[in-house]
């Protein structure tokens, strides 16, 4: 089964084409950085803009690269929610075009699950059921996959995701946006005991929780106390501001990885191409003998190659979306029924 996958959830216009939820015959991306940098972040209504004008052309361009054309589509896979709304009606609205117009079954995806499929595209997936942490700019979830589609979520973030606390920080450091790059470019030649920041919810009682909010606010604090760090102390700011975090995330993952009794790990999300919560988390799996399961950093972020690979799995159980099917700003993560 050919599926076209279509993104448009945030900042990143998406389209990808994966035969048997497998083989991604193409995958494109348009990014809209230069956009919202001037503004530390994403304008929701400049985003949508920008996805009207990206939409048509980012299809054409998967279609070339993949060497197919429409006729050749069995069924198409976009994202529904969570994310901006208008942003995410522009790939919806063009989904339900080409499934009206070419009489395809379409299906809508949770955006989380799609982030959840992106290892499904890698040669050894993990067996069902396992471990995820999910962290990305508006999510920092722990969850046990059951199964495609059957995701319980054991624990998440009570205010800013990781991603968040990243490009936040970034953005008060003076290092533009997106920052969490920077920030992880930066900390590579600097001391991560270097400035001591506070671990929000280590604690056992709150098991799998998380709260970056008042690692951010140390770091305004901080910068107030000590003005912009410039050199090797700016260095020294980005190691240990994301020591933080990365210890947290690492610490609550290996935990609950023990008392649910699960022997493989995956990390999904835009935050899981950060480098060394890649490296804290083998050396995790490494210590505790659990295998950690990461995508490539290109699939770690927004694309709509995860899409389509979670659209495979749903469709192949028999879901199917009408042309009635709505954007959602906030969506519950799917669980199957018993």
């Amino acid at each position: 089964m050919r599926v076209l996958g279509l993104e448009s959830s945030c900042d990143e216009t998406a389209a990808a084409i994966v035969e048997d939820g497998r083989v991604v015959l193409a995958d494109v991306v348009a990014s809209q950085h230069e956009v919202h940098a001037a503004y530390g972040g994403v304008v929701p209504e400049l985003a949508s803009r920008a996805h009207v004008v990206n939409v048509i052309p980012v299809l054409r361009a998967a279609l070339d690269r993949a060497g197919c054309g429409l006729d050749t589509i069995d069924a198409i896979a976009v994202t529904r929610g969570p994310g901006l709304v208008g942003a995410l009606l522009v790939a919806l609205q063009a989904a339900k075009a080409i499934a009206w117009a070419r009489g395809l079954p379409l299906v809508g995806v949770h955006h989380l699950v799609g982030h959840l499929s992106a290892i499904q595209l890698e040669p050894s997936p993990p067996p069902m059921p396992h471990l995820a942490l999910i962290v990305s700019g508006g999510h920092t979830s722990l969850v046990r996959v059951e199964g495609h589609g059957d995701v319980v979520e054991l624990g998440a973030t009570r205010d800013d995701a990781a991603g968040e606390a990243f490009d936040k920080g970034a953005k008060l450091l003076g290092l533009g946006y997106p920052g969490g790059a920077v920030v992880d470019r930066l900390a590579k030649t600097g001391d991560p005991t270097a400035v001591k920041f506070p671990r929000a919810m280590a604690g056992r009682d709150t098991r799998d929780e998380f709260s970056f909010s008042g690692l951010k606010t140390s770091l305004l604090h901080h910068v107030r106390a000590h003005g912009q760090p410039e050199g090797q102390a700016l260095a020294d700011l980005c190691a240990s501001y994301q020591a933080a975090i990365v210890e947290v995330l690492v610490r609550k993952t290996r935990r609950a990885a023990r008392r649910e009794g699960l022997a493989h790990v995956q990390v999904c999300g835009g935050v899981a191409a950060n480098s060394a919560l890649r490296a804290a988390m083998i050396a995790a799996g490494a210590e505790d003998e659990f295998t950690v399961h990461v995508p490539p950093p290109v699939r770690c972020t927004d694309n709509a190659a995860m899409i389509a690979a979670a659209g495979h799995h749903l469709l192949a159980a028999g879901a199917r979306d009408g042309i009635e099917l709505e954007a959602a700003a906030t969506l519950p993560l799917p669980r199957r029924a018993a």
